[in-house]
């Protein structure tokens, strides 16, 4: 009966938060907005389940919502200082650095997390991974600390992951 289940909706989180999200889009509720949606939600993770990995294991809800708490927090505070460092400092004294940050993490989902979380802080991208995921190679935009700033990643984002998918 399970397996009947899993095969017709394989991520039902994913189909329900579909659902929701395209009658948000349409501006509009109506029964038909919602079995539309609901067709959306059942089909699109049915179609990609083969491309899915295997769920993480160890998943911790609640420590993931004050992880997401403080990534809002750094993106605003971000947003503020990469706006103070493009109206003050002029384009010849900007250091700029490529920093390599050496990962605890293995599990796919977490690294693609940290390397999101890294891309959507304003000031700093993900740009690579290594070969064998043990690294994690970051533009920043300006700092005088570039072992600084792989730090703060590592005790402010990269810990709490480890937590989060232990």
């Amino acid at each position: 009966m399970a397996r009947a289940f899993y095969w017709l909706l394989p991520h039902p989180i994913l189909t329900i938060l579909l659902t929701v999200v395209w009658v948000l889009l349409q501006n509009q509720i109506s029964a038909g907005m919602v079995v539309f949606g609901l067709i959306l939600g059942i089909l699109i993770p049915w179609g990609t389940s083969i491309w899915w990995p295997d769920t993480p294991k160890g998943f911790r809800l609640g420590k993931m919502v004050g992880y997401c708490i403080i990534v809002i927090w750094d993106i605003l505070v971000a947003n503020v200082q990469v706006a103070w460092i493009v109206l003050t400092v002029p384009n010849a004294t900007l250091k700029p650095a490529w920093i390599v940050v050496p990962l605890k993490l293995r599990q796919p989902e977490a690294i693609t997390l940290l390397a999101g979380t890294i891309t959507l802080t304003p000031g700093t991208v993900s740009a690579d991974l290594s070969d064998q995921g043990h690294s994690l190679l970051v533009h920043v935009l300006h700092t005088d600390d570039p072992e600084g700033v792989r730090d703060e990643i590592k005790t402010r984002y990269e810990q709490r992951l480890l937590e989060i998918f232990a």
